[in-house]
């Protein structure tokens, strides 16, 4: 199948999820994360480690430049995996967080006695994965990743937010892989070159950055 074949095939895909995504109910999902259980440590584990990637969509970067008082390219950065065109530009899909070191930009840790407690700075305009961490969808299935949260006492309000939260991310997510498929232009694939320029594919096009 060629290239524009297996993306339509991918858009059908995503839209019947996205049919299906409308279907879930905010009450069931609030059951399960109840009987998995949370409760944030405010450890900052999260936004921290080599291996942290915060995927952000355009409309979230935004967000973070308002309340921030920041450029796009000092709040975001794109990621390191992609493919190289015949003249040499890196491509690459979706902004991640900008680190520094191996923490988000926008996390810090004040001492406070015996204890730390984590500073978010944009914790407000923080982008869905954030808000909704260490829970995801898959399919319209519920999974968790890896945290010391995990098994605490969760009040029905905030699961119930918790479970809202989740099925906006997962209709977001969808949305937003749909939009970057509609307006992506495949390109021919070639080798690096040390003065290439750096093309990030996101759901509003192709932006062309210095690397």
């Amino acid at each position: 199948m060629s290239r524009d074949g297996q993306r339509a095939e991918q858009i059908k895909q995503l839209c019947a999820d996205l049919e299906a995504a409308k279907e879930l109910s905010a009450d069931v999902l609030l059951r399960q994360i109840q009987e998995i259980g949370f409760q944030c440590q405010r450890c900052g584990e999260c936004c921290t480690g080599d291996d942290n990637s915060v995927v952000v969509f355009p409309f979230e970067v935004r967000r973070i430049l308002a309340a921030a008082g920041l450029q796009w390219l000092e709040a975001v950065e794109p990621p390191k995996e992609g493919e190289w065109d015949r003249n040499g530009c890196f491509h690459t899909l979706e902004w991640r967080l900008k680190k520094e070191g191996a923490s988000c930009k926008f996390y810090s840790k004040t001492a406070c006695g015996m204890n730390g407690f984590v500073v978010c700075r944009i914790y407000e305009s923080r982008p869905l994965i954030c808000s909704t961490y260490p829970f995801y969808l898959d399919r319209g299935v519920l999974h968790f990743s890896e945290c010391r949260g995990l098994g605490g006492m969760i009040e029905p309000d905030k699961a119930k937010e918790l479970a809202k939260l989740l099925i906006l991310r997962y209709v977001t997510e969808i949305r937003e892989a749909v939009a970057l498929l509609e307006k992506y232009e495949d390109f021919e694939r070639g080798g690096p070159e040390e003065d290439g320029r750096c093309i990030v594919h996101d759901s509003e096009g192709a932006h062309s950055i210095f690397r």
